[in-house]
């Protein structure tokens, strides 16, 4: 079997040491501007190779039913599958503390400088790069789902969309209603 040329099929790379895992992160958190999720994913799957699509999706979607930040949760979670506590602590450290730094910095700009239009023009065009990068990521994502054929993860993920995206359904209510039911067909289609 030939790899795709994406670099989207299964982690060929041994698992990276903790420091490699906090200069990756560290980079990822420096440069995901507008969102970090499309970098770390890139970075993760498709350059290094650490991990597969589908595993970075089985984590990335444990991380969206924790609370707080999707990608803080993430460095978390995939840190500790690395190297236990230690490796948690590091992916919460290389994931937040180069950003952390930056926004201060560019805050105080802000404070000084934002009321100027030419700035407020930059932030607009940020914005519209920020979801482009969005789109882009989710689309990355749902390739591994369709890719196993019809099954019962298309379906979950075209309800979802339907309901938060065009029907106008509270997430909190469309998770709480699709969540045991995508369980209940995972499960029910494996047996």
């Amino acid at each position: 079997m030939t790899e795709p040329p994406s670099g989207e099929g299964d982690a060929i790379n041994p698992r990276p040491s903790l420091p490699e895992l906090l200069f990756a992160l560290s980079y990822v958190s420096l440069t995901g501007f507008g969102g970090v999720l499309p970098f770390a994913r890139r970075m993760i799957v498709e350059q290094k190779r650490w991990m597969s699509a589908e595993e970075f999706n089985e984590v990335f979607s444990l991380c969206q039913f924790l609370p707080g930040p999707n990608i803080v949760n993430f460095s978390v979670v995939y840190g500790a599958r690395l190297g236990g506590p230690l490796g948690a602590v590091l992916g919460l450290i290389a994931i937040l503390a180069p950003a952390m730094v930056v926004v201060m910095i560019l805050g105080g700009i802000y404070m000084r400088f934002g009321d100027v239009a030419a700035l407020q023009r930059i932030l607009s065009g940020l914005a519209a790069a920020a979801a482009g990068l969005i789109v882009a990521v989710s689309a990355k994502m749902a390739v591994p789902l369709f890719r196993r054929g019809f099954g019962p993860a298309p379906i979950v993920a075209v309800a979802i969309f339907i309901a938060v995206g065009i029907l106008r359904v509270p997430l909190l209510w469309a998770l709480l209603v699709a969540t045991p039911a995508g369980i209940a067909l995972a499960w029910r289609w494996r047996t």
